[in-house]
């Protein structure tokens, strides 16, 4: 989910040094995806060539830049070889299947998942990659990391096969019940025993915003929205594993034309990346994303846009069950300027980037699908009584978790949005409609989650995709 600052009077509503592959936590390498093997089958070429178009996109964009770009040394690829000697990207001994099925755990025994894209800290804290004391500390971590790295792997297995099937001619609801039924199997928590979506699972509502739609769009019951091939939408969605949260977003467009937004986008979100760490500043994290982004162009139809920065959205903190990091969570922000406030060691961010051929602002729009329990709400006498029924329903299921529309009809509740309504209303639950720029124009989307070990920066959500 995003972060929004405010701007004027507008509402409120939603993380140095060489690149490294990703390693196994045991001495051999992976590449930290995961390879679905239809029966029978040795590879899965169709699935390798879908992954592979979002790839080029980017570098058939690099050619419409504005401005020449100095350049950079090339990341490393992964090394093709994953845990316990399976070939392919991802899973154990076992391959995944296709829909994703088998648990992750099962893929990974004795806990062992794939290690994130780690970087070096440089400069002031470059003493940080061999101090005995931070890689102490690091290793007083390993439950968590475990966590973490789980979830990061569900979500990579379930992207890669999202990304794998997803054409124009599928309803919204179609792939956004793909991707969160590929979740919850993956984590093996299907969230229909009261508390189990707590343990782990879907994070929060899948995002499927469309076009001039930036974030906070998922369907509701009855939508009938169909993904065209002239859309470019936005898919964020999160996975959990005893709170803590996996946040990561990508775009899929169809049409070539749209490449270069898409290669913006991306660009920014690895180079505010590359510039988050323990004691950067957050402003100055905007203004090296925002410096990425509008060094770019777009041809649309045969008219040049330029990138911008949508500047009401901001990477964020994360926390432990709190997607936004609570009363005390930060922003980072897209654009320069802003607050000097530092990163710091033990921190968890969503660090994402969004573009737009539009204003480069968004303002809320459209029917709200995404809801979410105020974790300092206040005490109050609920006079309507299916508000009550519904928030206990929200305590035991969700917790602090957001939630959507969908979710309250899979539990079995009916006619309960005059309660929804009324907790809306009295502060308990926050609303979080969609965030649009102005119709006609494009926006796109890219995001990782970063852990700010005491030792080295892991991208926890990096794959070969993105």
């Amino acid at each position: 989910m995003t972060a929004v600052s405010h701007e004027d009077d507008m509402a409120e509503s939603k993380p140095n040094g060489a690149d490294k592959a990703p390693q196994s936590n045991g001495a051999t390498s992976t590449n930290g995806t995961t390879a679905e093997i239809e029966p029978g089958d040795s590879d899965d070429d169709e699935a390798d060539e879908a992954d592979t178009k979002q790839a080029d996109a980017g570098a058939d964009g690099e050619a419409k830049k504005k401005k020449k770009r100095k350049p950079r040394k090339k990341k490393k690829a992964g090394a093709g070889s994953t845990a316990n000697g399976a070939s392919g990207g991802g899973g154990g001994a076992k391959a995944q299947s296709a829909p994703p099925r088998t648990l992750v755990s099962q893929l990974f025994p004795g806990n062992n998942y794939p290690i994130g894209e780690e970087v070096d800290y440089q400069g002031s804290n470059a003493y940080r990659t061999t101090s005995e004391e931070k890689r102490h500390l690091d290793r007083m971590n390993s439950d968590f990391l475990s966590e973490y790295r789980q979830a990061a792997e569900v979500h990579r297995e379930v992207r890669k096969y999202a990304r794998s099937v997803i054409k124009p001619g599928m309803t919204l609801t179609e792939i956004a019940e793909l991707i969160e039924d590929g979740t919850r199997h993956l984590t093996g928590h299907m969230g229909l025993e009261e508390g189990d979506n707590i343990l782990g699972g879907v994070a929060f509502p899948t995002g499927l915003s469309l076009n001039h739609c930036a974030a906070h769009y998922t369907p509701n019951a009855g939508n009938k929205v169909v993904l065209k091939k002239e859309d470019v939408m936005k898919v964020d969605f999160g996975v959990h594993v005893n709170g803590r949260i996996v946040d990561s977003a990508f775009t899929v467009a169809f049409d070539p034309q749209y490449d270069n937004l898409l290669a913006a986008v991306k660009d920014a979100t690895d180079t505010g990346i590359r510039a988050a760490g323990i004691d950067a500043r957050m402003g100055e994290i905007g203004g090296a994303i925002q410096e990425a982004m509008e060094s770019y162009e777009v041809m649309i139809e045969g008219t040049t846009y330029p990138v911008k920065a949508i500047r009401n959205l901001n990477g964020h903190t994360i926390t432990q069950y709190s997607i936004h990091g609570g009363s005390a969570g930060k922003s980072v922000p897209i654009v320069k300027g802003g607050s000097n406030e530092k990163m710091e060691e033990g921190e968890t961010y969503a660090i994402e980037t969004f573009g737009s051929t539009g204003k480069g602002l968004v303002r809320d729009d459209m029917e709200t699908s995404h809801y979410a329990r105020m974790p300092d709400a206040p005490k109050v006498a609920l006079r309507v009584a299916s508000a009550k029924k519904l928030l206990q329903s929200i305590d035991k299921n969700f917790g602090s978790l957001p939630f959507c529309r969908r979710y309250l009809d899979r539990l079995g509740h009916d006619k309960y949005l005059l309660g929804l309504n009324n907790l809306v209303q009295s502060g308990i639950v926050q609303d979080y409609p969609p965030l649009c720029d102005v119709k006609g124009s494009f926006t796109a989307q890219y995001e990782h989650t970063i852990l700010l070990r005491p030792n080295v920066k892991e991208v926890i959500s990096r794959g070969d995709d993105y």
